[in-house]
């Protein structure tokens, strides 16, 4: 193929074009701010543990307090670990679901996922000033071998975590936000915050992440929950 440039005749090897394009699409994908270095997909075989949600919802009071909701939890919990299921299923992932009872015996490390995503959405997620320059922007963290435990345990060797919180204006604030917006004083009437993390268990490294902040969805009612998943496990890795 001949084409010009500035009046130069100039012969471009479609082949060769091609392959370039490739090759830089490639080191994108490579460089997805979602996955660790090096790691692009699950391989056939690989067991997934699924934990419990560690969730949380809240009513904001009047004056922004928020305050528990063991009721809407519970809910919530319920309804984030059947989407859960649901979707690995769909991706026909080798995967099984802890229950309660036994997530208890491993409360240390969903803290530890919990403190560990939130440095993460902090420094990696929203990056900026916050950039850790140790990590050239790569998602480069590990739990180092906390998580062999559950990875003895359940004889899996990833372990997918989700951290949910999520909050809604109770009567009293929705009052008070239509009094200040009078006033020409926006406030906040909720908002939803989730990590979701694929930690390798044998290696402890955390080979994807993804982060969710919003004002919008609902965890109290099965679709809207289902909706939250997605939104939570989009990008997911890829089963060959």
């Amino acid at each position: 193929m001949r084409t010009r440039v500035r009046g130069y005749a100039v012969r471009v090897r479609v082949p060769v074009v091609l392959a370039l394009v490739w090759a830089l699409c490639s080191g994108a994908l490579a460089q997805s701010r979602n996955l660790a270095p090096g790691f692009t997909r699950l391989a056939a075989g690989d067991k997934v543990v699924i934990m419990p949600v560690d969730v949380e919802l809240f009513s904001l009071s009047a004056g922004g307090v928020a305050e528990p909701r063991a009721d809407w939890t519970v809910s919530a919990q319920k309804h984030l670990d059947a989407a859960l299921r649901k979707r690995m299923a769909g991706i026909k992932l080798d995967a099984a679901a802890m229950d309660e009872k036994g997530a208890d015996e491993f409360a240390e490390q969903v803290s530890l996922h919990a403190a560990v995503a939130q440095a993460v959405a902090l420094h990696h997620g929203l990056a900026g000033n916050w950039a850790l320059p140790t990590k050239a922007g790569k998602l480069d963290w590990t739990f180092e071998d906390a998580m062999r435990p559950l990875r003895a345990k359940t004889g899996a060797r990833y372990g997918l975590f989700l951290w949910v919180r999520d909050s809604y204006a109770s009567a009293e604030r929705k009052v008070a936000m239509v009094a200040l917006a009078l006033l020409g004083i926006g406030v906040g009437g909720g908002a939803q915050v989730g990590y979701a993390s694929l930690v390798d268990l044998e290696t402890g490294r955390l080979v994807w992440f993804n982060r969710l902040a919003r004002g919008s969805g609902d965890l109290r009612e099965e679709a809207t929950a289902d909706e939250t998943a997605e939104a939570l496990l989009s990008e997911f890795p890829s089963v060959p």
